[in-house]
Order: structure tokens, then sequence, then C-alpha cells
């Protein structure tokens, strides 16, 4: 014979269930919520990541339309210019006994040298960079740009502070990332205080956030820094803020590492200096 429930079990037993499904409510709440976090957060970085995207297409087409100018008056300028250094140095022999005048011909010559140096940046930097990407030894590379950049430094009571694996292969343009670090070499020797000497720190290495087989390239100096004003034009083209400067060194370090699918990003050390980074 069946046991008969009796009337008081059955509220026990209501409760009890009615327990149950407000527990999985709960849970299944808290899945939606943690869910819904989840998807905000992931809009939002599609958001940001959307922005940054825009930013450098409008980066690219900015530049693109600047290169395209700055191509056309470079060619314009170096017409002229091969006529004004003949011009000139028939000029110096004319005038080769006459030490006051053969000066004065002597400094027109060197302005045309200058204007000639600095046109062949402009198509330099105006035109398509095309990584060549193989299979290279990046410390041997950095360390040929190191040797290059030693002299300039060296003339301008610089250290240099090299250190890294003694073989890195990894997948680059070597040409290109020699250019780049000789450029960041200088640019660093260069920023050093005037006259006061200071040290360049050159590190290198495989990046640990990057996936395996990318380059990690460090430069740093101790000058003063970069204003707050400049750090957002440091790349740009045509910016400097030295006297003698032409402001494309960085932008073709900025085009190199565009080249390659990677990123380059700068900061001010604590108490003094700069540090450019690359991620190749």
């Amino acid at each position: 014979m069946a046991t008969a429930v009796t009337s008081s079990t059955q509220p026990a037993q209501r409760i009890e269930e009615l327990g149950k499904i407000i527990a999985q409510y709960s849970e299944i709440t808290e899945r939606l919520r943690q869910s819904h976090e989840q998807l905000q957060q992931t809009v939002q970085s599609l958001r940001n990541d959307l922005a940054e995207k825009n930013r450098q297409l409008e980066r690219r087409n900015r530049l693109a339309a600047l290169g395209e100018m700055a191509a056309g008056m470079a060619h314009e300028i170096r017409n002229p210019l091969g006529g004004i250094q003949l011009y000139a140095s028939l000029l110096a022999k004319d005038v080769a006994k006459e030490p006051e005048q053969l000066k004065l011909v002597n400094k027109i010559s060197g302005g045309v040298t200058r204007l000639e140096w600095l046109v062949s940046q402009v198509l330099q930097f105006t035109r398509e960079i095309s990584a060549n990407v193989v299979e290279t030894d990046a410390a041997e590379v950095i360390r040929q740009a190191v040797d290059l950049a030693r002299p300039r430094m060296e003339a301008m009571n610089v250290r240099c502070d090299a250190q890294g694996p003694a073989s890195l292969t990894v997948r680059i343009d070597p040409h290109l990332v020699g250019q780049a670090a000789l450029n960041l070499l200088l640019n660093a020797a260069e920023a050093c205080e005037a006259g006061q000497g200071g040290e360049v720190r050159v590190r290198w290495g495989e990046s640990v956030e990057e996936p395996q087989g990318r380059l990690r390239l460090v430069v740093s100096d101790t000058g003063p820094g970069i204003s707050p004003a400049a750090l957002d034009k440091i790349f740009n083209p045509f910016f400097t803020t030295k006297e003698t400067g032409t402001g494309l060194g960085l932008a073709i370090v900025h085009r190199i590492v565009e080249a390659h699918d990677g990123a380059v990003s700068v900061r001010n050390l604590p108490g003094s200096g700069a540090e450019f980074e690359l991620r190749l």
C-alpha cells in the first residue's frame, strides 16, 4: 500500500522546489549579466580599434597627399640646382686667386650641396616603401647600425651602450630595419645635451608580447626628453625641434615600421631622456 503524503510535507516540498527555481534563475541572471559586461567590453574594444584604424587611415591619406606635393616640389627644385652648382664651379675657377671672393663662392656651393641633400631626403620619404621580408640575424643588423653611428657619436662626446643576444633570427627587411636603427641612434645622439655629452642605450631581443619571431628594439638617450606638445607630432614629416634638422628621419622610421605591420612608440623616461620602442 502506498504511503500517503501528509499535508504538512507538501508546502515544504513546494518551498524547496521554489528555492531551487529561484537559485537557478539567479544563476542564469548572473550569467547574463557577466555575458552582457563581456559583450560591452568587446564592443568598446572594437570601437577603440576602429577609431585607431580610422586615425591611421587618415594619417596615411594625409601623408600620401603631402608626399605627392613634396615629390613634385623636390623635382622642380632639383632641376635648377644642377645649373647653380655648375655656374658656381665655373665662378670658383675665375676667382681662384681671390680668397675673399672664393670664400663666398664656396658658401654658395655649400648651400647647393645642402639643398641637394634635403631634396634627396624628401624624395626618399615620398617613395613607396615595401619591405622585402626574409629570415635575418637582427642582432647583426643592429650592430652594423651601431658601428655606422659610433663615429658621429664619438664626435659629439656621446657614449653608446648596446646590449642584446649575440644572434636573433627574425623575419624582417635587413636594409630597412638597419636604416631605421641608424636613424634612431643618430636622433638619440643629437638629443643628448649639446657639448655635455651623454649616453645612448640600445637594447634588442625577441618580443615576449608578440607572436614568436618578432623583434623588439629599444633606443633611449640621456637628453632633456621631448616636450608634451612635440610628442604627438614627433613622427610627422618636416616636424623638427632642431635648427638643422629636416624632420624626415623619424617619419621614415615610422614608414619602415608600417611596411613591416609593426608598431613604434615613444615616451619620456623618469628623470630625463626619451625612449623609442620598435616591435617588428
